[in-house]
């Protein structure tokens, strides 16, 4: 049985004047400072504790049917508490014995359907003001004053009034989202278990199979966009594991909530809005619009607004359907790499081998070379190939720094950059597109004996083999190549920070 709270008189005072009744010298009896505990603590305290029976029980010398009543009850409670799923670490201790309070505006979000997660209910880790627990309750109980708020904006888009109920009735915030929001943690992964994950032989071989059975598409597409169809399946793959894993979310709910309440409230403004649009027009229709926690959605995951921009109506049916219609979707992705400057013809980059006392501090994004200029400070393609062209311009990217394989990454790599700008990212969209066309695995290996290393806020949030400790002192980094404070501040920094780790490795 849990522990009796105070102000549970009615359940609490029952036992104890049982007690009282039938063991007069009872601890219970006996005079006290504090006899029940308070709220805080009685949280603190097991919900089976059983030691009131006992006292009850140790001592009577009464017959047993006459505390029938009060172990009944007892068992009752006690077989409601083993029928519980396992205790939250914030367990409330009153929702035993209590009913529920009566829903408030600091109350949390709604419950969520089966089966998902919902909002911890803690602040968020970016330490934004917008994500502290308070807030997020505050902006969840101003949910739908904020959703009637933004109808004026949906109409001048041309949203109808009917579309724009119809979306938001009964809609409330998915708060779990805020958990996702502020729970992308720095770059931990290491760059060769993303490849090896998103780069299998099975992800290859269904690549294969998608292209061979949509060939009259792609053909088309192809002819018609000039983007290498390989990288569009590529991206299908890796986004969506070819259509197998698009997300169940209601991409309007994620949106909704996103444009309501965190950090991100301008920017997923717009996306809520557009989605909005996508409905209206009658594009996606309401079921199918369904996607990940960021509104996301479709084999290829477009966001609302890239819709907007790139979707097309390649099979002629009058909807720009990415989510059914493979035709469009193929379309659809490749007049968004198109727009995004791709250059036809032209592969994402080449494998490399970096010369020993090679400058790393030239591992730069803004460092644009010719691929003979690059051959001339010692830099070969892997394997021993020649390169296609030698005017062909691009800059070095080494993502495990100094032990690991260099790329020479050409303007594709950069367009794939800006459908998800993570250097990982493309480079698994241009191995796996490679590897779709009959292309081998990477020849260099990948020093998999080192630790992860991570996108630090100090210097100190990263070790090598080399360093002192794992965790080495900025001094240390600092002193051993003064250089490295390039790679803590300014540009250089968010430019190419795999270039300054390998500088820093390559010094110790």
């Amino acid at each position: 049985m849990a522990v009796p709270l105070a102000g549970n008189k009615s359940r609490s005072g029952l036992w104890r004047q049982e007690a009282r009744r039938y063991n007069p010298n009872s601890r219970l009896n006996q005079p006290t400072v504090k006899n029940k505990p308070t709220v805080k603590e009685a949280a603190t305290l097991s919900p089976f504790s059983v030691r009131p029976i006992r006292n009850i029980t140790s001592q009577i010398g009464r017959p047993w049917h006459e505390l029938r009543l009060v172990v009944f009850s007892m068992a009752l409670l006690a077989a409601a508490v083993c029928a519980m799923p396992a205790f939250a670490q914030n367990f409330d201790i009153r929702t035993l014995f209590n009913s529920p309070a009566p829903a408030t505006s600091a109350a949390p979000a709604p419950a969520t359907a089966a089966g998902t997660p919902e909002w911890s209910g803690e602040s968020g880790a970016s330490n934004h003001p917008l994500m502290t627990a308070q807030a997020i309750r505050a902006a969840a109980a101003n949910f739908r004053n904020c959703l009637a708020g933004l109808w004026p904006q949906a109409e001048r888009r041309g949203v109808s009034r009917a579309v724009f109920e119809a979306s938001v009735a009964g809609l409330t915030p998915d708060l779990r989202i805020m958990d996702l929001l502020d729970a992308q943690p720095e770059f931990t992964k290491s760059v060769w278990d993303y490849l090896d994950i998103l780069v299998n032989e099975d992800r290859v071989q269904n690549g294969k199979a998608i292209l061979a059975k949509y060939r009259t598409t792609f053909d088309a597409v192809e002819k018609a966009y000039g983007v290498d169809r390989h990288f569009i399946a590529a991206i299908w793959g890796v986004e969506s594991n070819y259509g197998t894993q698009i997300g169940e979310r209601s991409v309007v709910r994620s949106t909704a909530t996103l444009a309501c309440i965190g950090r991100r409230q301008d920017y997923f403004r717009d996306e809520f809005l557009s989605a909005l649009e996508i409905l209206s027009r009658g594009d996606v229709t309401p079921e199918h619009l369904k996607g990940s926690w960021a509104g996301a959605f479709g084999p290829t995951q477009f966001m609302p607004t890239s819709f907007k921009r790139y979707a097309v109506d390649f099979d002629g049916d009058g909807r720009r359907d990415v989510v059914g219609s493979v035709a469009d979707v193929v379309a659809s992705t490749a007049n968004n790499l198109k727009k995004d400057g791709w250059v036809s013809g032209q592969s994402w980059g080449y494998e490399v081998v970096v010369p020993k006392g090679f400058n790393f501090l030239l591992a730069d994004r803004s460092r644009v070379m010719t691929m003979q200029e690059w051959e001339r400070l010692g830099i070969r393609r892997a394997g021993g190939k020649a390169f296609p062209r030698a005017q062909d311009r691009a800059y070095l990217l080494v993502p495990a720094g100094a032990q690991g394989p260099g790329f020479l990454m050409l303007q594709n790599f950069r367009v794939v950059m800006k459908y998800n700008p993570a250097e990982a990212y493309a480079l698994a969209i241009g191995h796996l597109a490679d590897r779709l066309r009959g292309g081998e695995p990477f020849v260099q290996p990948w020093p998999r004996h080192e630790r992860v290393l991570t996108r630090p806020r100090a210097a100190t949030r990263w070790a090598s083999p080399t360093a002192a400790s794992a965790a080495e002192p900025a001094a240390r980094c600092a002193s051993s190549n003064p250089r490295w404070e390039r790679c803590q501040t300014g540009s250089l920094r968010a430019r190419s920070w795999s270039g300054c780790v390998a500088a820093r490795l390559s010094s110790s």
